[in-house]
């Protein structure tokens, strides 16, 4: 079976969303692992925590990074994919004016 261009698309924005939503879960979760290192240090009512809330902390953060980074990579993909749809259209209509004054 074959596969059309926009399953192509479809496919390809798919993945840069993933490698996005990898960057944003590591680089958020090094920020939130840094925040949680320096809250263990000095406050008291960080330390007080459970352990689980913790971890629930440092998960939330790196589930928001990764949605943040993915959107933003997608929307970047997005912008990308017009700009070139955009450009073939112009190529094609100079084409289609060159040919036409060749044709004369």
């Amino acid at each position: 079976m074959r596969t059309s261009i926009h399953d192509e698309e479809a496919n390809v924005a798919g993945w840069e969303a993933v490698r996005g939503a990898v960057y944003g879960a590591t680089k958020y979760g090094v920020a939130f692992a840094l925040l949680g290192g320096i809250g263990q240090a000095m406050s008291p009512l960080y330390r007080g925590l459970t352990i689980q809330f913790k971890v629930y902390i440092q998960m939330s953060g790196m589930v928001l990074g990764s949605m943040l980074e993915a959107d933003s990579r997608l929307r970047l993909y997005e912008a990308n994919m017009r700009q070139q749809r955009r450009i073939a259209r112009h190529q094609a209509k100079i084409r289609a004016l060159e040919e036409e004054d060749n044709g004369k």
